[in-house]
């Protein structure tokens, strides 16, 4: 099939064309976004390959149906930033990765949660001014702390077990219980009680209407004061004006973020040489117990590879009309 890859990178092709040597399709990268004014490119393409920042509204969509598309192949988990109901009436099929490497995502959320209780980026660039000083990089054991995890698919499966291996006490927050999470001995509890009794709260829920900021003025009120905020899922699960205020008011004491609500027009770009036109994400940036990596959670080689080989795997058995397990409809949004 001849595919669009959009938004691609140095990694993306590599991956994708050690792939592709075993499945043959016909593969164009561009670097663009895919937005209403980049679709046009995929004129002629029967598939085209996005990931998490491309913008698959209705009138994009009706772009990409006109050039001939009917496949979309989500390199993520995610698919919030495709509109469904208008796909499902062009007829466009959706297919995604559903799962990549959870493990790589619930160990980078655990690199955010022990860099900030111990201020090893704080502490790296002392020692590269030859400031040794213990001063401010005061931390606290994990072992008999409460952690907090809102979503327990895979990767909010192994964040949990990975922080009982810590020795601390887990909470849990999902309308689906996973009995693997329950094995391991976890309660699961409403949100507010989770909120009022974690040290350390980490999202790894989807974005759904229902979960949007699901961390607002309101839910900041609840959490127990100076708690750890972890959030590796997506941006918009955060309210990132109302996180400001609890970081100003110490009631969050410190945050992790790989995600954020407006990354579309920062995150996998070098903006290195330029002014940060974002004065909400400008002003996370001045908090010293705030820590934020650009999308970084996924980025191992293991994920990499799977995400080409599913990717690529989807494309290859709707054109060969075969079952899809990947394949998405409006139905999930029902749920």
């Amino acid at each position: 099939m001849k595919i669009a890859v959009f938004s691609t990178k140095a990694y993306d092709r590599h991956f994708l064309d050690a792939e592709n040597g075993q499945q043959q399709h016909d593969i164009v990268y561009f670097e663009p976004q895919l937005t209403a004014d980049t679709a046009r490119l995929a004129d002629g393409f029967a598939a085209v390959c996005v990931f998490v920042n491309d913008q698959l509204d209705a009138t994009t969509l009706e772009s990409l149906a006109k050039g001939g598309t009917r496949v979309i192949a989500l390199r993520c988990a995610g698919f919030n930033n495709v509109d469904l109901h208008t796909a499902e009436r062009l007829g466009i099929q959706v297919v995604r990765v559903a799962a990549y490497s959870p493990h790589a995502v619930a160990e980078h959320a655990v690199a955010l949660l022990l860099t900030l209780n111990r201020k090893i980026h704080r502490a790296h660039n002392r020692i590269r001014e030859g400031n040794f000083s213990l001063e401010g990089l005061l931390g606290f054991d994990l072992h008999g702390k409460t952690v907090g995890v809102v979503g327990t698919g895979r990767i909010g499966e192994i964040f949990a077990g990975i922080m009982t291996g810590f020795g601390c006490h887990v909470l849990a927050f999902d309308p689906i219980r996973n009995p693997t999470v329950e094995q391991l001995g976890i309660a699961y509890v409403d949100l507010p009680e989770l909120f009022r009794a974690s040290d350390m709260v980490s999202l790894h829920c989807p974005l759904t209407p229902e979960t949007h900021h699901l961390i607002d003025a309101s839910a900041i009120e609840q959490l127990k004061e100076g708690v750890m905020l972890i959030n590796t899922s997506r941006g918009a699960l955060i309210d990132a004006r109302a996180l400001i205020d609890g970081l100003k008011s110490a009631r969050i004491g410190s945050v992790g973020l790989d995600v954020y609500e407006e990354e579309a027009d920062l995150f996998f770009e070098d903006l290195s040489g330029r002014v940060i036109q974002d004065d909400v994400f400008a002003r996370l940036m001045t908090f010293p117990n705030v820590i934020i990596t650009g999308h970084q959670a996924f980025f191992t080689q293991n994920a990499l590879q799977n995400i080409a080989a599913t990717t690529l795997s989807n494309v290859t058995a709707l054109e060969s009309n075969e079952p899809c397990p990947n394949l998405v409809s409006t139905a999930v949004l029902r749920r």
